[in-house]
């Protein structure tokens, strides 16, 4: 198995005009942030807006990235599903295609018991080989995994990640100390906060529109560096409390559209952000000299 550290990008789905599935530009997508000095890439989690897809264009985007990333990069695949029986299967189906990992979050709406959790991803554990990357976001699936229960899910064989997803950053501390090192922890809302009380890694939205800058806070921590880290955190706070809250696609989306990588349009229930949203995203770039570019 692979060892997952660093900052890695949750993708957004690249649609054309049309609505479609945008795959040349996602390929485009997929060099650059590579190029940029990303250290992983996750399609189809939520920003990669994975419950608005249908089973055909799933594994067309995990195909795409994970033939366009060559190995360059690890690359974990969201394989989210209410249903235990989808999700084992679109695990396995990422495995085939040849992902590094699967990115799960917990049966949401139901409001599963911790047996059921537990039950959930041991099921995906023993139909597949490759790492689970737990994904606690209690805002959207109804359920929070705390720290106690994060340590009952680390007992099970591939579940060896989680992205923390919650503002309580000494959750980070908290995992570690009760999982004895087995559950490697990613930051998902506050990246330089987690990698400052022991994440290993920032599974991060910004890094979308800010791959080398993300990257080089978690770099710069594993130097020893944490004054420049939070130099760069600080000054990219406009970009990422902008793809922060319920426009958190949409306006990752006007950001690139604004860098010259148009991505195109959420798609519904979601909705572009309106002729202000896209001037605050212009002036965002403009301000911070961000562009889809590896010259950078």
């Amino acid at each position: 198995m692979k060892t997952f550290r660093g900052t890695y990008t949750i993708m957004v789905t690249p649609f054309d005009a049309e609505g479609a599935v945008d795959l040349s530009t996602l390929e485009r997508y997929v060099d650059w942030q590579i190029e940029s000095g990303i250290h992983g890439l996750i399609p189809l989690g939520s920003t990669g807006e994975f419950l608005s897809l249908g089973d055909e264009e799933f594994e067309q985007v995990a195909a795409t990235v994970i033939r366009r990333a060559a190995g360059r990069v690890p690359v974990l695949i969201g394989t989210t599903a209410e249903d235990t029986r989808v999700a084992v299967r679109r695990s396995r189906q990422a495995e085939a295609l040849g992902a590094d990992g699967v990115m799960v979050l917990p049966p949401f709406y139901c409001t599963p018991t911790d047996a059921e959790v537990l039950a959930h991803y041991r099921a995906i554990s023993d139909a597949i080989g490759i790492p689970i990357m737990v994904y606690n976001n209690p805002a959207v699936t109804n359920i929070d995994l705390r720290p106690p229960l994060v340590a009952k899910l680390s007992e099970i064989d591939n579940c060896r990640y989680i992205k923390e997803s919650t503002l309580e950053v000494t959750r980070v501390r908290d995992i570690v100390r009760l999982t004895d090192g087995r559950m490697h922890v990613f930051g998902g809302i506050m990246g330089y906060e987690s990698y400052v009380e022991g994440a290993v890694g920032w599974a991060a939205v910004p890094s979308n529109g800010a791959p080398r800058e993300m990257a080089r806070i978690h770099d710069l921590v594993q130097a020893g560096r944490f004054a420049d880290a939070r130099e760069i955190a600080f000054r990219h706070f406009p970009m990422i409390d902008f793809v922060a809250g319920q426009s958190y696609v949409a306006g990752t989306k006007a950001l690139l559209a604004a860098m010259g990588l148009p991505v195109g349009d959420p798609r519904p229930p979601r909705l572009p952000l309106d002729a202000a949203g896209h001037a605050a995203a212009r002036r965002i770039v403009a301000e911070l000299g961000l562009r889809a570019s590896s010259s950078t």
